[in-house]
């Protein structure tokens, strides 16, 4: 059995000889198109590793050539042509898509140059050189051979597995982790967003993520009244901030210890109202303002030791 990228794998039944499944093969592993085939079907839309059985038989489209690179983005040389891209207006920086970043911090990892990469994954490398350095879009035939020629997966390379905690990328080899300074640790936590406020229960110590905002230096987020980080109000509470980069392995984190109240002065909820910059993600009617004013700021960054 030999297929290219393109063709249809089909699964028949063994009682009625009709098709009983099939999906376009997208993804080959072996140079001269013998199995196993990545096959996204086409009832579900999956893209599953396939070992053919005697059931199965390739449909062949006519194709005489691997599908061909997508075009980089308008204005761009095209990938195989070895043109440099078109530049960009005065002032707008090109940077890297996610997907390019991923990709380029595998190949980092696996130790492989660029054309190297590009030679196992079947691909110029003046695409794979263009797909690391600009936000694109490749196709899904694409990023299956550069998972395989990294050895990583799909998932990973299209940042699907952003419903994992993170953390769970490598190491990296050589990593710096330092102190950060009071000015740091504020510019950081005044990014405002996401943050975790860490307090004591009568059935233990909590943590609450809340969305919050940076008012004044003092760390502000709505929430309602009877609700759990309502009753941090009166307390002593710890609140963290923090960012990890799975695709790069760094990543840093902010914690603020002091004491949270309420913010009940007219004047204070007002001037917060038109401050804020974070709805709460929770909806609903969160009308308590928390106020929390750290006594104690520390932090920590994590890169790479050349970085």
């Amino acid at each position: 059995m030999h297929a290219q990228l393109g063709d249809r794998l089909v699964v028949e039944s063994a009682v009625t000889g009709s098709a009983r499944r099939d999906g376009e093969i997208v993804g080959l592993h072996h140079e001269d198109g013998t199995p196993p085939y990545d096959v996204r079907w086409s009832d579900t839309g999956e893209v599953t590793l396939v070992f053919p059985g005697p059931d199965a038989h390739v449909q062949h489209l006519g194709h005489e050539a691997p599908a061909p690179e997508p075009e980089p983005v308008s204005g761009a040389g095209g990938p195989d042509t070895g043109a440099a891209p078109a530049e960009r207006p005065a002032g707008r920086a090109l940077q890297p898509g996610d997907v390019g970043r991923r990709v380029a911090a595998a190949r980092r990892r696996q130790g492989l140059s660029l054309e190297e990469t590009a030679r196992r994954a079947r691909m110029s490398p003046q695409y794979l050189a263009y797909l690391e350095a600009h936000p694109s879009d490749p196709n899904l035939a694409t990023l299956i051979r550069l998972a395989d020629a990294l050895g990583t997966t799909l998932i990973e390379l299209q940042g699907g597995d952003q419903e994992r905690p993170p953390g769970q990328g490598h190491a990296l080899l050589h990593p710096s982790l330092r102190d950060l300074d009071e000015g740091e640790c504020r510019a950081l936590l005044s990014s405002h967003g996401v943050g975790r406020v860490a307090f004591t229960t009568m059935e233990g110590p909590v943590v609450v993520p809340v969305n919050y905002d940076v008012v004044d230096d003092g760390v502000v987020f709505r929430t309602a009244p009877g609700t759990a980080p309502a009753s941090v109000v009166g307390t002593e509470v710890a609140f963290e901030v923090d960012h990890v980069d799975d695709t790069m392995s760094q990543g840093w984190s902010v914690l603020a210890v002091g004491p949270a109240q309420a913010v009940t002065d007219p004047e204070a909820v007002r001037r917060l109202e038109q401050r804020a910059h974070s709805d709460p993600w929770a909806g609903g009617g969160r009308t308590l303002w928390v106020e929390i004013r750290p006594t104690r700021l520390t932090g920590r960054r994590i890169t790479p030791a050349d970085g």
